[in-house]
């Protein structure tokens, strides 16, 4: 299951519901047919397939109506549900794009091949993607997603190739 979102509350009164997006194409939703919903750290058997009925973009986040979500009552008890997509659902990737979840995990290795960890997870800011890199060590790491860094994605080898420094 990728993990697309969140829904963080209720929008109106007849069940429509604000959805927080984690990927970088919240418009292309729309065409899904079907979300499926869990609560974090459910297993994977927990999620639950819904039919999207509507989904909308307003500002940042995206507004949907979910099948069986009738009422603002309905919407409030989905708040804090992710919502995902089975890997199969998703339309693939053009050269040089990834989804998150297919980065998450990955091995971090510098151009000189010094390890600075795995890819625990990613944050989107105005300005671009940014990778959040721990080797249980040292913490965490911030580093740009951007062509001057990632020099190289190797999703079969499991590693990103970077141009960063361990004592940066």
């Amino acid at each position: 299951m990728i993990v697309l979102g969140k829904i963080v509350a209720p929008y109106g009164v007849q069940g429509a519901l604000r959805v927080c997006p984690f990927a970088d194409d919240p418009s292309g939703w729309s065409r899904l047919t079907h979300w499926w919903l869990a609560s974090e750290g459910d297993a994977p058997e927990a999620w639950q397939q819904t039919r999207l009925l509507k989904c909308r973009l307003h500002n940042d986040m995206l507004i949907a109506e979910l099948a069986g979500v009738v009422d603002r009552t309905a919407a409030e008890a989905s708040c804090g549900k992710l919502v995902g997509v089975p890997r199969a659902a998703l339309p693939p990737t053009a050269a040089g794009e990834y989804y998150w979840a297919d980065l998450v995990g990955l091995a971090v290795i510098n151009s000189r091949g010094e390890s600075l960890g795995r890819i625990i997870g990613l944050l989107d800011t105005p300005a671009n993607a940014v990778m959040r890199v721990g080797d249980g060590q040292q913490g965490e790491r911030l580093l740009p997603f951007v062509a001057a860094v990632v020099l190289a994605v190797d999703l079969p080898g499991r590693f990103v190739r970077v141009d960063w420094e361990l004592d940066w």
